[in-house]
């Protein structure tokens, strides 16, 4: 699974030589109280700096009661990681993981670059935006990468001109957890460490929704995997929840518009690896879970409309699906030897929640690009065939048709 996936937007320019070296500030901050990582600067406002929609709580939230238990509430978390849960390894600990390189970075608003040597293309003109985990506040306990909360990071160029811009994806978890002033949604990858810590953490979350302080059916994913471009609109993406709308301001600003549902099509998470033909316009996507059905393809038209599932029940088992390929006609799908734990093996066994499994063939799966069942659908056995991620233009996969 990669950790950051980037976007162009830009016109088609002919370049006769690359840009120069630009000169770009940066920031990072390391601390071990749960602070949010955010840029303020004197002539800006909270909300301006983080172009933040604080999500309406409720009044017993918004209360000096609320404050009390949220406090509360944290103190029983940090129990939980420092008596319940595991002694931190360091693949998982949050003083080595979140540090050097991958230490997390500040917002920055919108900043023109200086250019040091040479100029940039008067034709160039257009925008490089990247995503990636970068958490809001210093982890409590363990940490994994994937876990991070999504920051967009946006090098837009026109004129002659760079200005440089990195904003956090204002998820539904996002603007929460910033207006408790604290991270409460446990991480897919980082929570189900032993069985007395998970089902703690999972009592704590639930009393949370209970009590107001989160709505869960607003979705927990962080926006941090990818971003994508189809139907005029771009959206930034985590496979475990549904696409967040957001656009690239005329002043090289980034903001988020939204959860998108496709007008209530999309009720459940989608793939953070939409293929677009860019021929078609199409974009083809799809879903997996720990639940039947365990794997749904769906698609796109050129509008962006989202077309009717197409649930593939000839998958008997939960399986991990990252990435898939299209060609021309068909869509592939690789059921790789390693799959999803089912919910019971999550809270039992602990530890990730994808697991290798040795006795399992790896498959390819086949289907018409535009199936509206799964009746043409194919498998073939591939042993040993364990790919996370497809290099894909849309219309052509290892010269398949």
């Amino acid at each position: 699974m990669n950790a950051l996936s980037s976007c162009f937007l830009s016109k088609p320019v002919s370049l006769q030589s690359l840009p120069p070296h630009l000169n770009i500030p940066s920031a990072r901050i390391q601390d071990q109280r749960p602070q949010p990582y955010l840029s303020i600067r004197p002539n800006e406002t909270k909300c301006q700096a983080s172009n933040a929609q604080i999500p309406p709580l409720t009044a017993f939230s918004s209360s000096i009661g609320a404050m009390v238990t949220t406090s509360l509430l944290d103190t029983f978390e940090d129990i939980i990681h420092n008596f319940i849960d595991h002694r931190l390894r360091p693949a998982v600990d949050p003083r080595f993981v979140l540090s050097g390189n991958f230490a997390p970075v500040i917002e920055l608003p919108p900043t023109e670059c200086e250019v040091i040597q040479g100029a940039l293309p008067s034709c160039l003109d257009g925008a490089y935006i990247r995503n990636g985990p970068n958490p809001q506040y210093f982890p409590r306990g363990s940490y994994h990468l994937f876990d991070g909360d999504g920051m967009l990071h946006s090098l837009k160029i026109s004129q002659g001109k760079a200005t440089l811009c990195s904003r956090y994806v204002k998820t539904y978890k996002y603007t929460t957890e910033q207006s408790l002033g604290s991270p409460i949604v446990p991480g897919l990858f980082s929570s189900f460490s032993s069985l007395p810590a998970c089902i703690a953490r999972g009592a704590l979350f639930a009393a949370r929704i209970r009590m107001g302080h989160y709505d869960h059916a607003k979705g927990i994913g962080n926006a941090n995997t990818s971003l994508a471009l189809f139907g005029n609109r771009l959206y930034a993406l985590a496979e475990s929840d549904l696409p967040y709308t957001v656009r690239l301001t005329s002043n090289g600003d980034i903001e988020t518009l939204g959860r998108q549902d496709f007008d209530r099509t999309l009720l459940a998470n989608m793939t953070a690896h939409p293929k677009v033909d860019p021929d078609s316009g199409e974009a083809f996507a799809f879903r997996y879970g720990p639940v039947r059905p365990f794997f749904t393809y769906f698609y796109f038209n050129a509008n962006g409309n989202k077309q009717p599932d197409v649930h593939l029940m000839s998958l008997p088992h939960p399986s991990f699906v990252h990435d898939f390929a299209i060609t021309k006609n068909y869509a592939l799908f690789a059921d790789i030897e390693m799959r999803m734990k089912k919910p019971i093996e999550m809270i039992v066994q602990g530890g990730p929640p994808m697991v290798s499994d040795p006795n399992k063939v790896a498959r390819v799966g086949v289907i018409p690009r535009h199936a509206k069942n799964e009746s043409e659908m194919r498998w073939f056995n591939v042993p040993g065939f364990n790919p996370m991620h497809f290099v894909n233009d849309g219309r052509r996969t290892t010269g398949m048709q």
